[in-house]
């Protein structure tokens, strides 16, 4: 009798807990190019913004990235400071920065330093338990005068790759994802992926805007669309979060 009563009282018990399933989270740390955008500078769109189309409601999302900003700036500004204090174990942080590592002016690092960064946040990421993603930049838009598409990053997309190989950090190269999609595109189709307006064709833009390095909101898709095609074949946990293509 005294097990009876036990039971129902263990029983009675757990039926007034509250039991909230974890939910994990994807931090997104980077620039202009990842970042969410303000109603002003619409419909400039960030790649970041899009992916929360591709996964089910059991993960959740936190846009981190800010417009201007290099790996140092992130790190000075106490940014990361801010995200590292939010990880818990079986978050993910995925790590974009490079266009504004190579200016000349406070926020720029050299290839050395950038590296150095880089894995700043990827073992602070690890001291949490969390899991880091390196991304390579995501490229610029730009051709010659014969239409060949160059690129502008230099040396830095290299640390990117070179740094997940010898840590054995898993890598999303959206750099030579997206220098392909570019040069299959070729110089007129890629125009629409970036905030190219024509003069009187958006309130914020009256005298028209021609972007290279910023996105439309159908660029931002095409990006990540990018992204999660490399999650679906890559060896990440987060894989098993996003919907069905």
């Amino acid at each position: 009798m005294k097990k009876i009563f036990l039971l129902l009282f263990i029983f009675s018990f757990l039926g007034c807990q509250k039991f909230e399933k974890e939910i994990n989270t994807i931090y997104l740390i980077g620039d202009s190019t990842m970042s969410e955008k303000l109603l002003k500078k619409r419909p400039e769109t960030g790649w970041g913004e899009m992916l929360r189309d591709y996964f089910v409601e059991d993960i959740q999302i936190e846009n981190h990235a800010k417009n201007g900003r290099s790996s140092r700036s992130f790190i000075a500004e106490k940014r990361w400071e801010t995200v590292v204090g939010k990880l818990k174990k079986g978050d993910v942080v995925f790590i974009q920065f490079g266009h504004n590592d190579t200016k000349k002016d406070e926020r720029f690092s050299t290839p050395e330093q950038y590296g150095e960064n880089l894995l700043k946040f990827v073992k602070e990421t690890q001291s949490k338990k969390a899991t880091p993603v390196l991304l390579t930049s995501v490229v610029r838009r730009r051709f010659d005068k014969n239409g060949k598409f160059y690129d502008t990053h230099g040396a830095y997309p290299d640390v990117v790759r070179d740094l997940a190989k010898k840590h054995k950090v898993a890598l999303i190269d959206l750099h030579q994802m997206s220098t392909q999609k570019l040069i299959d595109l070729g110089e007129a189709n890629s125009e629409s992926l970036f905030l190219w307006i024509k003069k009187g064709g958006h309130p914020n833009y009256p005298d028209g805007k021609e972007d290279n390095t910023h996105f439309s909101k159908k660029g931002a898709k095409v990006m990540s669309s990018l992204v999660v095609k490399k999650i679906r074949e890559s060896d990440l946990a987060i894989k098993k979060y996003l919907k069905e293509p």
